[in-house]
């Protein structure tokens, strides 16, 4: 049955179309978008664009993020239109839309690269704000590079378990653990004021974060938050990434696997869902131009835990956009 828009989606008073009107049509039922929402092609106008990448060829673990973006979307049936943290209704005063997935391809990395950068350029134009939905962590080196464009260097706050910053895999220079160290080289990030969050587990050498630091990166360990506690941190991020133009980019697994067990590389000790949950609410007053949820592989998942977690965090960084306009 074909659902007529203006009757199943909410209409604010700015004119913006939001969220299917869950007390006519049950959050269980109906097609599947983030949050509910309109689709890119059923709306004239945008601000805030949810994009999926089903790609994982650049994995080297566990396969299965091609199929994180609809996990997330089927998880995010579970969100509603106020949010009580920010205060603010995300889908009223703002335009989100879900821009459906980016098909790249998945035998060739370096023409998927180009192919999720010129899709990327498309969205953000004119500074536009796009969450993307991974996929694995290779795509964050075309989004910056797609980001560059407009801002030059940027800076990016890293929540991830591993460094990724490596140099190659097998001779590929061009994998999920790579992406900061060739965004590092192609000056696309602002070196010092870039940083890493929640990194913990085994390395292969200790010159893994000499040369981290040369990249321009700083680290706040998993293993610090708990000294820090939540505000100490909060503050260390914002000292760090300044008013600059912010890229904020999220592997799943910076969660401990209790709270994320649907990734390819998971590693115990671990962020909780609430305390990254409240960094990303303690930073949403800063510069932040973008996001990516990435690595989220529902095939080791466990009762949508790490797709219900990964909605969430899309959610926040819509909230707080909502919020600060």
């Amino acid at each position: 049955m074909t659902e007529n828009l203006n009757d199943s989606h909410s209409i604010s008073a700015s004119g913006n179309i939001g969220p299917v009107n869950s007390l006519k049509m049950p959050r269980f039922a109906g097609l599947t978008t983030f949050g509910r929402l309109p689709r890119i092609d059923q709306v004239e106008d945008y601000d805030v664009a949810v994009v999926g990448i089903p790609f994982d060829s650049g994995v080297s673990y566990r396969p299965g993020a091609r199929f994180g973006a609809n996990a997330i979307r089927e998880a995010s049936r579970l969100l509603r239109p106020y949010d009580p943290a920010h205060e603010t209704e995300p889908f009223s005063n703002q335009q989100v839309v879900d821009a459906g997935d980016i098909g790249c391809n998945p035998f060739n990395i370096p023409d998927a690269l180009k192919t999720i950068e010129f899709e990327i350029s498309k969205l953000n134009a004119n500074e536009k704000k796009v969450i993307v939905l991974g996929g694995d962590h290779t795509i964050a080196l075309p989004i910056l590079r797609s980001l560059n464009k407009q801002y030059g260097p940027v800076a990016v706050l890293h929540f991830d378990s591993h460094l990724d910053t490596w140099d190659t895999y097998f001779g590929e220079p061009c994998t999920h653990g790579t992406p900061f160290r060739r965004a590092s080289e192609e000056n696309l990030i602002l070196k010092n004021n870039s940083m890493h969050v929640g990194t913990r587990g085994s390395v292969y050498a200790k010159s893994d974060f000499d040369d981290d630091e040369k990249l321009g990166f700083g680290i706040i360990s998993a293993r610090d938050i708990p000294d820090l506690g939540i505000k100490k941190t909060i503050e260390l991020i914002k000292a760090r990434v300044g008013n600059f133009p912010l890229y904020v980019s999220i592997d799943i697994d910076v969660l401990d696997p209790a709270f994320a067990p649907g990734t390819g590389t998971p590693e115990a000790g671990g962020l909780s869902s609430r305390e990254l949950l409240s960094i990303l609410r303690g930073i949403s007053n800063l510069n932040i131009i973008g996001a990516d949820i990435v690595e989220v592989a529902p095939a080791y998942d466990h009762a949508e835990i790490t797709s219900i977690a990964a909605s969430h965090l899309a959610y926040e960084f819509i909230s707080g956009w909502s919020k600060n306009r």
